[in-house]
């Protein structure tokens, strides 16, 4: 784990992920998402992935990556980006389930919010094993406690 000092703008990390059919159905019981184009989507045998259900999967795993589990660490906010009139996130491919995606995250930005926390900016970005983007994410916020509990 690292600590918040620790961080840098730049600094990079990986991981890889899919979405089952259950864990879609569990989401989406979840969410209560009612969308007819999903539903219908549905029939079929690998089920398309909302984009909400692919941004939370993705969340999931960067709070799970080693350097950042163990940390005080929550979603603070989105600030997007200013060469996207501060939108913040494209879907560029259609997810279905079962996919395999690899995940990679970078340090955008650091700052200070007090003498207890602080703030990193992450950027999400999500490719298929062939390399073709499926998402771009930028400026996803996280509060984050400068002294982790048990370091």
């Amino acid at each position: 784990m690292k600590k918040f000092s620790e961080f840098r703008v730049g600094d990079t990390f990986f991981s890889t992920c899919s979405i089952s059919d259950k864990e879609l159905e569990e989401y989406l019981n979840f969410s209560r998402i009612r969308n007819a184009f999903l539903e219908e989507k549905q029939k079929e045998k690998q089920k398309l992935v909302s984009g909400r259900a692919i941004l939370s999967r993705m969340e999931g795993e960067f709070t799970r990556l080693r350097q950042i589990y163990g940390n005080y660490i929550v979603l603070y906010g989105i600030d997007g980006d200013e060469e996207w009139k501060n939108r913040q996130t494209r879907f560029l491919r259609p997810v279905y389930t079962d996919q395999v995606m690899r995940l990679k995250f970078v340090i955008s930005d650091k700052r200070d919010i007090d003498e207890e926390f602080g703030v990193i900016s992450v950027d999400f970005e999500a490719t298929f094993e062939d390399g073709e983007l499926v998402l771009t994410s930028k400026r996803n916020l996280y509060r984050i406690k400068k002294e982790p509990p048990n370091r």
